[in-house]
């Protein structure tokens, strides 16, 4: 009985886990997006890649960049 309420906690909480590790964007004004991801082990910046390619399919320049201990945040304008 133990090992299936186990079970079902790690089912119910997957979820909320995984929606702290994408990353999300706001409009700053017409073509610049504020970007805020988790921070990556190795100083990876994927998450970030991924969400400013969907964002600016044209492709983008990175205005500014700040990490802290558990947020990555990006300003991009897409070209």
């Amino acid at each position: 009985m133990r090992p299936l309420v186990l079970l079902a906690l790690l089912a119910l909480a997957s979820p909320s886990l995984v929606a702290c590790s994408q990353s999300y964007a706001s409009r700053v004004d017409d073509r610049t997006f504020r970007i805020e991801g988790p921070e990556v082990p190795g100083g990876s910046d994927a998450p970030n890649r991924r969400l400013a390619d969907k964002l600016c399919p044209r492709g983008y320049r990175v205005l500014e960049e700040s990490r802290r201990k558990i947020q990555t945040f990006w300003t991009v304008r897409c070209l």
